[in-house]
């Protein structure tokens, strides 16, 4: 699969920081005659709180408004204090950094983003150690992608994300391992043994994507001998953390052994999603994925109906299922169409 177009910045979560506002609206709302208080009015007084901190010099209470603003969705306030404080925190750095490249908040400048993701990439200071392997996994995206560095490169990519992956190391970029895991699929740079190992350790420490993509890998025999139970395991605890790609596949491994009852009630429940960005934004996983599983489910509903698998046989049905099938992704509904006119399944 082609990867480029489907990738996202890497997210912090900024643990310490959301708690720091969380306790703030706590201290509020507990304060004699603002109990009372309606959430527009708490985030208000919140504001007016961190806003008397900066103007008393807490240059911390800077990045704390700017994170505060972007939580609410007031990008254009989020970039501002953001820019404002990007000499002195690193933090407000590599937000600041992140708005750039996806123009959020205002004008893209992915050259001025990347300029600051390679600072923060490359310090040593003890100020980016939670920070420093997202960088290095937004540069590997920005070369990948060929944005605001000069010239496309994937061995500049796959050299970024080597460092922010760290090994395999739990508290380095997971999601740089589960992209080398893919990107050491692809047809350009494929290495399936590598592809197997990067997926494995992202599993290991995690990663719902790269789980699902594991049980593929067993249960074809792509870069490891085919293994059924393990190929079950990985695509049933997959699909039980909500990644739709490892329904699909779950579905197919149903409707190969003949399981058709199970393999019609999760096809029915997977050609039931849409809404691929919000998936996509709830699960972390690729938005491309995303839609291979909705168009897998769909068609094996499809072949329930259209043969009477599992459910009552109701061709007109079947028909609507195929459509979207071919919809969410043409190649994957051709594909199975061509498997089951050489009666495969």
């Amino acid at each position: 699969m082609d990867m480029k177009g489907t990738l996202s910045a890497e997210k912090v979560p900024f643990t310490k920081e959301k708690s720091i506002l969380n306790d703030i609206a706590q201290e509020t709302k507990d304060k004699p005659g603002y109990g009372n208080l309606t959430e527009e009015e708490l985030m208000e007084k919140v504001e007016t709180i961190l806003l008397e901190r900066i103007k008393n010099g807490d240059k911390k209470a800077y990045f704390q408004l700017g994170l505060f603003y972007y939580e609410q969705d007031m990008f254009e306030k989020a970039r501002t204090y953001f820019e404002r404080s990007k000499d002195f925190d690193y933090q407000s750095l590599y937000m600041l950094s992140c708005m750039l490249y996806d123009g959020i908040g205002g004008e893209a400048d992915e050259k001025c983003a990347i300029e600051y993701l390679k600072k923060i990439a490359h310090s040593d200071s003890r100020q980016t150690q939670h920070i420093k392997r997202a960088a290095q996994f937004n540069v590997g995206r920005a070369f990948f992608e060929g944005y605001g560095v000069g010239r496309q490169s994937d061995e500049e990519a796959e050299r970024y994300w080597l460092m922010a992956a760290d090994d395999g190391n739990p508290k380095a970029s997971i999601l740089a391992q589960t992209i080398l895991g893919m990107y050491y699929s692809r047809a350009d740079t494929q290495d399936l043994k590598k592809a197997f190992f990067w997926h494995s350790e992202a599993c290991g420490n995690g990663s719902i994507e790269s789980q699902g993509c594991l049980g593929i890998m067993y249960e074809f025999g792509i870069g490891v001998k085919q293994d059924m139970d393990s190929a079950y395991v990985c695509l049933k605890e997959a699909s039980d953390r909500g990644n739709v790609y490892a329904m699909g596949n779950l579905v197919g491994h149903y409707y190969r052994r003949k399981l058709y009852t199970k393999a019609a009630d999760l096809a029915s429940r997977v050609a039931q999603f849409h809404d691929v960005p919000l998936l996509s934004n709830e699960t972390g996983c690729l938005p491309g994925y995303i839609s291979k599983g909705i168009a897998l489910g769909c068609f094996y509903y499809a072949r329930c109906l259209h043969e009477g698998h599992g459910v009552k046989k109701e061709p007109a049905d079947a028909q609507k299922y195929y459509s979207k099938s071919y919809q969410y992704d043409p190649d994957v509904c051709a594909r199975l169409q061509n498997i089951t006119q050489h009666g495969v399944i």
